[in-house]
C-alpha cells in the first residue's frame, strides 16, 4: 500500500535555513531533507520526491530556493512538482521574506514576527511587520498562490532575523511556524 507523505514546503535554502530546519526537525520528531539545501535549488522535483519517500517518517521539511531569479526558477519548478505529486500531501508552506532585486509576493494566512507573535501583516526579512495584511515579499514565493496549500505562514529570514532565530537558540520562530502548520493541519490528531 502506497501512503501519501506529509510535507511542509519551505521557500528558502541557504545554510542557515538548513541548520535551523535540522534543529527543529530533531526537536519535534520531524525529518528534514538536508540535501534540498542549495541557493538556488539544485535538485529537481522528481529527485526530491525520491528523497521524501526515503524519509523514515512524517512530517518532512523540504527547502526550495530561487536565489532571487525572476519568475519561476528551479526552486519554484521543483516546489510545484512536489506540491502537485499524487504521493504528497502538503500540510502547509513557510513563505520566507526576502529583499531581492526582483521581489515577488504571495498571500499568507498569518505571519510570525521576530518576537514570536502572530500577525495578519506580512513581515520583512528581519521579521518586522510590514504594512500590508495577508501578503509577503520574497524570492521563491511566486507560485505558492497557484497551489492548493492549506496554510501559508510568513516569516523573516530563517535562522537569522537579527539572530533571534539562530539555530543556536533553537530557531524559535521557525519552530513556531512548523508547529503552527502541524497544529492547523490536524497532524497531531492523526
Amino acid at each position: 500500500m502506497n501512503t501519501r507523505r506529509r510535507v511542509i514546503l519551505v521557500t528558502d535554502g541557504d545554510e542557515y535555513t538548513k541548520r535551523a530546519l535540522e534543529h527543529v526537525a530533531k526537536e519535534i520528531g520531524a525529518r528534514c531533507i538536508s540535501k534540498s539545501q542549495a541557493n538556488p535549488s539544485k535538485l529537481t522535483g522528481p529527485e526530491l520526491i525520491e528523497l521524501i519517500k526515503q524519509a523514515p517518517h512524517d512530517p518532512v521539511l523540504v527547502m526550495f530556493d530561487d536565489s532571487g531569479m525572476v519568475g519561476e526558477g528551479a526552486g519554484e519548478s521543483a516546489l510545484k512538482h512536489v506540491a502537485l505529486h499524487q504521493d504528497i500531501e502538503v500540510l502547509g508552506a513557510i513563505a520566507v521574506a526576502a529583499k531581492s532585486k526582483h521581489e515577488e509576493w504571495t498571500r499568507i494566512d498569518v505571519s510570525i514576527d521576530r518576537e514570536g507573535k502572530l500577525t495578519p501583516y506580512g513581515v520583512d526579512k528581519y521579521g518586522i511587520p510590514e504594512l500590508e495584511i495577508g501578503r509577503i515579499n520574497g524570492d521563491t514565493v511566486y507560485s505558492l498562490d497557484t497551489l492548493n496549500i492549506p496554510i501559508i505562514v510568513g516569516i523573516g529570514d530563517i535562522g537569522k532575523m537579527a539572530r533571534r532565530d539562530s539555530y543556536k537558540l533553537g530557531a524559535p520562530i521557525t519552530k513556531k511556524a512548523v508547529e503552527l502548520i502541524l497544529e492547523r493541519s490536524g497532524f497531531f490528531d492523526s
